[in-house]
């Protein structure tokens, strides 16, 4: 692995992983997205409560590859505040306290602890999340603030910290743009925002792309040519 950490959090991240790969290779969960694209491009249909049923026990987690690549960018941008949208399972989340808190350890400033602000609106996932979160040990588990809840709204608090300095966008695909524009305002010059899967679903995500591509918006945006697609963008207003 490409991480800083302790052979028990690499264990454990190995096994969630695996768990995690199990679920998306099967045939139900294939077919699952290839309807779900189908349904979106003849009907329009986003959503359904239906889709919440099947999703309610599934990782869909951020692949080693791309988990890697997102702690790396964190330690390289000296991330020491992160937003996640969509924390699932949490294990992506595990990655992004790692680095929050050794960016903090290195900048070694007092009050400067680091912290990942994640959000999940399932009850039953967030348990699970917080379970591995446990197991990961204190170097994790007390990075992370779990907002439970539509993050439309756990968001919008009034106790967001003032400056974000990396948002990971791993939710359903319609909320993505509603989300950045919610924390664009607290995006520090050079903030990076990742979006997963915008190859694989690059209709359902349009408006998002199309706004990260407005000059008006302040992004420079890249699409990283990991399987199912992650967006790579940085937030550079000008003056």
């Amino acid at each position: 692995m490409s991480i800083q950490a302790p052979t028990h959090i690499k264990t454990l991240l190995t096994r969630l992983h695996a768990a995690s790969a199990a679920q998306e290779s099967s045939l139900s969960q294939s077919l699952f997205y290839l309807k779900r694209n189908l349904l979106h491009f003849l009907f329009g249909t986003t959503w359904s409560a239906a889709s919440d049923d099947h999703m309610r026990d599934k990782f869909v987690a951020l692949e080693p590859e791309k988990c890697e690549l997102v702690y790396l960018l964190a330690r390289a941008a000296g991330a020491t505040t992160i937003v996640e949208a969509g924390t699932s399972f949490g294990v992506s989340t595990v990655y992004l306290a790692l680095a929050v808190g050794q960016n903090a350890k290195l900048r070694g400033e007092d009050g400067v602890k680091g912290k990942v602000i994640a959000t999940e609106k399932e009850p039953s996932k967030a348990a699970r999340a917080r379970e591995h979160w446990k197991e990961a040990g204190r170097e994790v588990e007390e990075v992370i603030e779990l907002r439970e809840g539509d993050l439309l709204e756990t968001l919008a608090r009034e106790d967001m910290p003032e400056v974000v300095d990396f948002l990971l966008l791993d939710i359903w695909t319609p909320m993505a743009l509603p989300t950045l524009k919610l924390i664009q305002p607290r995006l520090r010059p050079g903030a990076l925002v990742i979006a997963d899967n915008t190859t694989m679903a690059r209709g359902l995500y349009g408006e998002y792309l199309a706004y990260l591509r407005d000059p008006a918006n302040g992004f420079k945006t890249t699409e990283a040519p990991y399987p199912g697609g992650l967006q790579v963008s940085v937030y550079l207003p000008e003056a």
